[in-house]
């Protein structure tokens, strides 16, 4: 295949996905919004549960969703439609057991975690929005995700956008509505993204239980370790990333709360478009996991090093474009998510020091959601823990140990997302993507 016939490929598949992560990342921006209309203190708080609402969409749609794709995606590139079908049940045992891993601390424990992070005043904004978020929408996010990824695996990408989107659509007018006319708040955003998604859930099961997926999932089948293992060894350790990622942030957040609730609630708006990326890149990637999948299952591995590489220079592009946007005009990117004066500054500086890493990032990204498809994970595992080494401990060298302040603490989140797709990138050659 020429590398235009794989960029076809590719962007067919990438498509509905792109449009998807679009309307995720349209409603997004407007929820940070909302929330930075209901005051200083709300923004802090809504920035101290942000890392967890990230980590529950990345774990349960990219992460984890990314091993049921590698998993359904391998197993019909071989051939063998009914092992496709016993992956659903176990898919979805393995949702219901995450599902649990997010509501016991962010709902039966989110006052002490969350004043841990941000302190006591973003604590007491933050910890009424995640116990509605994570009581009412934890389980239909899991649930939505899976089987979305059950079909992305079988090719229909098309089918699981449409779903999951429609609950994009709804979900900004209903958090606006409960959080400002009816004065619900931070809180009023979590009911409403919990009310959204349990209607994409209902919707993903009954798609998946019709057949659409080209098998009906078969749920009157033994429980096998090797089908938990196929998803978990390639699922589990995405997760992980995930968790890192959202673990640098945490740490991050931690390391500027001293500064101020100004500083954090800044950080969260910085956050907040850094982490766009990956909806961004995950059209790109959705397609790269299924079709780097398929390549394997057919011993392909030439073919799958090439459409890695095509993906990647892909949402490469997209995403140094939103960096350099973000990196040139910080000030009036900063003012759309913030009203408040000190706020707005310190977001300002955020967006010019993190800004240039967003290319590296989308690239990381892009590679990140290809080795799930080849299940070759080992180096995107060291580049999580590169970028979270250099944010917070080059945060505290050069945010305090050389006092540059705030600056230093975003020059090395900068640093850090930039390392990351250099490490996750140099790793799709012939020497590490091989059969073994």
């Amino acid at each position: 295949m020429s590398h235009a016939q794989i960029a076809r490929g590719i962007l067919r598949l990438a498509a509905p996905t792109t449009l998807l992560s679009l309307l995720q990342a349209s409603a997004l921006l407007v929820e940070t919004a909302i929330a930075a209309s209901l005051g200083r203190a709300a923004l802090a708080g809504y920035a101290v549960v942000l890392p967890f609402v990230l980590l529950l969409g990345q774990m349960s749609a990219g992460a984890m969703g990314g091993g049921v794709v590698s998993a359904v995606a391998r197993a019909l590139g071989a051939g063998r439609p009914q092992e496709a079908a016993a992956m659903v049940l176990h898919a979805l045992l393995i949702a219901l057991a995450f599902t649990l891993g997010f509501v016991l601390p962010l709902v039966v424990f989110a006052h002490p975690l969350l004043r841990a992070i941000g302190g006591a005043e973003a604590a007491a904004a933050a910890a009424p929005y995640a116990m509605w978020l994570f009581g009412l929408g934890a389980l239909p996010t899991w649930l939505a995700n899976t089987l979305a990824s059950v079909l992305r695996g079988a090719g229909r990408h098309g089918l699981a956008a449409r779903i999951n989107g429609s609950a994009w659509v709804v979900f900004p007018a209903l958090g606006w509505l409960l959080a400002v006319p009816m004065e619900l708040g931070l809180a009023g955003l979590g009911i409403g993204y919990g009310l959204a998604m349990w209607g994409a859930a209902l919707a993903q099961g009954v798609v998946v239980l019709s057949g659409a997926a080209g098998f009906r999932p078969a749920w009157r089948v033994r429980l096998s370790g090797a089908l938990f293992a196929r998803i978990l060894s390639v699922g589990a350790i995405a997760c992980a990333l995930a968790a890192v990622s959202n673990l640098t942030t945490i740490l991050v957040t931690a390391q500027l709360a001293p500064h101020g609730a100004a500083a954090v609630a800044a950080y969260g708006v910085a956050a907040r478009l850094e982490f766009l990326m990956i909806p961004l890149a995950f059209g790109v990637g959705s397609a790269l996991t299924a079709l780097v999948g398929r390549a394997v299952g057919q011993g392909d591995w030439a073919l799958a090093r090439r459409t890695a590489w095509v993906g990647g220079l892909m949402a490469l592009s997209v995403c140094a474009a939103v960096g350099a946007t973000v990196a040139l005009f910080p000030a009036p990117v900063a003012a759309l998510f913030a009203s408040d004066e000190e706020v707005r500054r310190i977001a300002a500086l955020a967006l010019s020091c993190i800004g240039p890493g967003f290319a590296g990032f989308g690239l990381g990204m892009a590679m990140y959601f290809a080795a799930m498809g080849a299940g070759r994970m080992g180096w995107p595992v060291v580049a999580g823990l590169t970028r979270l080494t250099l944010a917070v401990a080059g945060g505290w060298l050069l945010g305090q140990r050389m006092e540059l302040g705030l600056a230093g603490h975003f020059l090395a989140v900068g640093a850090g997302i930039t390392a990351y797709g250099v490490l996750t990138a140099q790793a799709v050659r012939p020497g590490v993507w091989r059969a073994r």
